[in-house]
């Protein structure tokens, strides 16, 4: 249902000719795509003389640019592009990504961020063609789940009921329908979160996918196949058969060689690259070769030198240690990469 709504409010949209078009792009994953580099961070690195250079084009008399042709929709927020829209008091790849692709494009933008941290391709994200895993997963799956309520009740002496294979199952794709569930609240109430674009035509432009962490726990093997539905089902879905699709191969790895189910998804994701049909209209990118190499040497010792890793870094390994500039690569890389799959398309 959800997708039909979706094309016909696309359609639905008034269309004035003299106002033009705005290209709009979806953003989606787990916690990486949602941002995790410190605001504090990024605002001491764009005035430190030894890295400010790398944020002088985003920023105008000292302060973060807050752009009136790019807009983001993440969540509960809305507004022009600028710092601090990724996890709160936190920034992202669209700062990057909004900033290549709005220099690129002659037409407003609008990202929508649909990211939530820690959920799965193999589960959260299932897209519909995907079907459901194999029925002893399933059946192991709703076995661990009532064995967790019953020692719940046990120790809180209470009677609550105990989960069904109907419980078990509608958690898959939940993550995938309320994307779907985003790009409708977009469409249908752009006009209002970004008034100067109200009257203007919706056009769907792209995709961006940033996940990967929480398929390593068992469902590694599985990506490849997971991956590849995904992009046919997001395509039929939106209306948009060669929607121009980036994807974000996992690289938390950096200067290390990807080993074990890291590897395993990395090649994955990097394998679509490879698919016939998805020549010129998907591209995947690495991110550990753009790995911040003075975060990635500081970590091993951030606790006995906090002071000086707060200056460089703000997280752990598998959210690309917090770093700013490391974020800020990736995201020049996949509007770069989209500017690529957008001229393939003219």
């Amino acid at each position: 249902m959800i997708r039909f709504l979706i094309v016909a409010l696309l359609a639905a949209a008034p269309v004035h000719a003299a106002d033009g078009t705005v290209k709009v792009f979806i953003l989606a994953g787990q916690s990486n795509m949602e941002g995790k580099a410190p605001n504090a961070l990024l605002d001491h690195q764009a005035a430190d003389p030894k890295t400010k250079d790398l944020f002088t084009h985003l920023r105008k008399d000292d302060k973060w640019i807050v752009r009136d042709d790019v807009f983001v929709k993440f969540l509960s927020r809305h507004g022009g592009l600028t710092a601090g829209y990724g996890s709160p008091d936190r920034t992202g790849v669209e700062l990057e990504f909004g900033t290549t692709i709005g220099n690129y494009l002659d037409e407003p933008v609008i990202l929508i961020k649909a990211a939530w941290g820690g959920h799965s391709l193999f589960k959260m994200f299932r897209s519909p063609s995907a079907g459901f895993p194999a029925a002893e997963v399933l059946q192991k799956e709703l076995d661990q789940a009532v064995a967790n309520v019953k020692k719940s009740n046990e120790k809180t002496k209470k009677n609550d009921p105990l989960p069904t294979m109907d419980d078990i199952k509608k958690e898959y794709g939940t993550s995938y329908r309320n994307m779907l569930a985003e790009v409708k609240d977009l469409t249908a109430n752009y006009g209002t979160l970004f008034p100067s674009l109200k009257g203007k035509k919706l056009e769907l432009a792209g995709f961006v996918w940033f996940q990967g962490w929480n398929d390593q726990y068992g469902a590694e093997n599985e990506y490849q196949s997971n991956m590849t539905h995904f992009i046919h089902d997001v395509r039929k879905d939106l209306k948009a058969p060669k929607l121009p699709f980036v994807i974000a191969a996992m690289g938390q790895n950096g200067s290390k060689p990807a080993t074990g189910a890291m590897l395993i998804i990395q090649k994955a994701q990097l394998a679509m690259n490879d698919v016939p049909e998805f020549k010129g209209n998907v591209k995947t990118i690495r991110t550990d070769v753009l790995v911040d190499k003075a975060a990635e040497e500081l970590f091993p010792t951030w606790q006995k030198n906090f002071e000086q890793w707060k200056l460089v870094g703000g997280d752990r390994p598998y959210h690309y240690l917090g770093s700013a500039i490391w974020f800020n690569r990736i995201g020049k890389a996949m509007g770069d990469a989209m500017v690529e799959l957008l001229k393939n398309t003219k």
